[in-house]
């Protein structure tokens, strides 16, 4: 899985580095970028690079349009196999690891604002989301580019462990960066940090602060489906050597995503109980090969307020 981060990194880097042929012109860079300056050609951004705000595990470099707003549910039910898992409990279709209400507002184009509140620790999280750079038809920019931050605390988990107000909060920074290589492939690579005000989980010897790194890639198979993939490796000293019951792994996620109207709908299988990013990659200790991973969906779904009606897709 670390080959497949540096992979993805290197992909978009060399994409960066060097001039490829525009899909929609057949015209280099270079030579997209002097017909610019000549005022023959414009440069318009590339849009939908994925379909969502969010693909399985995390966020996409799309934000929410000014005053629309996207209503998430998702849910995570409990093991499919393992001691947990299996005919007694319909194959985790009795349990659920966790359930997140969200919602996202369109303060511009730009920037949007995020609320939401998930059962895993009872969290309640609130996040900007900013995008800087888009991708662009010829070339001149090759990838977009998200800020995202969120801060979170977990509100009623009052233990020990989370003596105060101030040991509940959690903070996760991220900067997304995508690139729709053709209309039916996007890639993107998710640099991560990840702060604990009290270690999370409680362990003896976890850390406060760590980075992470996530891989993300969407293939559109028709027209109203793509096939997903997400998937994140926290770099951490002490989740690399525990061992035994408190072993971690990363959190894994693949699925079927449908388009349909103003909904999108994504079916997935995950390793990850939690939904919330500083969540699942500071305590992802489940493990695919003893079944321990779990149905889920994301549904998203788009309202808008500002009186226009919803913008053409582009092609490319």
């Amino acid at each position: 899985m670390k080959k497949l981060i540096l992979f993805a990194s290197a992909a978009l880097v060399s994409t960066a580095l060097r001039a490829q042929t525009t899909p929609a012109t057949g015209k280099t860079s270079a030579d997209s970028l002097l017909s610019s300056m000549e005022g023959t050609e414009k440069a318009e951004p590339v849009i939908a690079t994925f379909k969502s705000t969010r693909l399985i595990l995390g966020a996409t470099t799309e934000t929410v349009k000014k005053k629309n707003l996207n209503f998430l549910v998702i849910h995570r039910f409990g093991d499919i196999g393992g001691s947990q898992g299996g005919g007694k409990t319909l194959f985790g279709l009795d349990n659920s690891s966790d359930i997140y209400i969200g919602f996202e507002y369109g303060l511009t184009d730009n920037l949007d604002i995020d609320f939401g509140r998930s059962k895993f620790n009872q969290q309640v999280d609130l996040g900007l989301k900013y995008a800087i750079l888009h991708q662009t038809s010829d070339n001149s920019m090759p990838f977009a580019v998200t800020l995202l931050g969120k801060a979170g605390v977990k509100a009623y988990n009052d233990n020990a462990a989370f003596p105060t107000f101030e040991d509940r909060l959690a903070y996760v920074a991220q900067a997304i960066i995508a690139r729709k290589f053709s209309s039916k492939f996007s890639l993107q690579v998710t640099p991560t940090f990840v702060r604990n005000n009290s270690p999370f989980p409680f362990l003896n010897g976890n850390e406060n602060n760590f980075f992470a790194m996530g891989v993300a890639g969407r293939l559109k198979v028709t027209k109203r489906m793509g096939i997903v993939v997400d998937y994140a490796h926290p770099f951490s000293k002490f989740r690399d050597n525990a061992t035994g019951d408190n072993r971690f792994y990363d959190p894994l996620g693949v699925g079927i995503e449908i388009e349909t109207g103003g909904h999108v709908f994504t079916v997935i299988f995950s390793n990850a109980k939690a939904i919330t990013e500083s969540s699942y990659l500071s305590a992802t200790q489940s493990d695919w090969g003893k079944g321990q991973f779990r149905l889920g969906f994301t549904i998203s779904r788009m309202f808008s307020f500002n009186g226009k009606k919803k913008e053409a897709s582009n092609k490319y």
